[in-house]
């Protein structure tokens, strides 16, 4: 029988970590963000994928691994090339990740009670 981990009052991104898949799914989330802006940037400016792979100096299938949200394995210099060809800069950061812990008890009281007060008012 496996051990149950209590998981309540921990952020998602916790829960992630504990079970030693958050940097995976963030990967996932950033090449999906990056893939949908790619592809409506070429919309924007009809580019197809095969003129996109020419002005890139490479293949198409390379293309179709540039704009699959699932496929994190892209080159940042693939990326930045990409988006130079669409009019557009790559900007990274990086986040200190104490930004991305749940907020205090009392942070959360202070919400419910904002919004406790709201719904009251929109009630009644």
């Amino acid at each position: 029988m496996s051990k149950r981990t209590d998981h309540s009052g921990s952020t998602f991104d916790s829960f992630l970590q504990e079970e030693g898949l958050l940097s995976a799914v963030d990967a996932v989330a950033l090449k999906r963000v990056l893939a949908w802006q790619l592809k409506n940037a070429m919309k924007t400016q009809g580019l197809t994928k095969q003129r996109m792979a020419e002005q890139m100096n490479t293949s198409r299938s390379q293309i179709d691994r540039l704009l699959d949200p699932e496929y994190t394995g892209i080159a940042l210099d693939a990326v930045s090339r990409a988006a130079q060809i669409v009019g557009k800069r790559v900007s990274i950061q990086l986040v200190d990740v104490r930004a991305r812990q749940a907020p205090s008890r009392k942070v959360r009281a202070r919400r419910a009670a904002s919004t406790k007060r709201t719904l009251d008012a929109a009630a009644g």
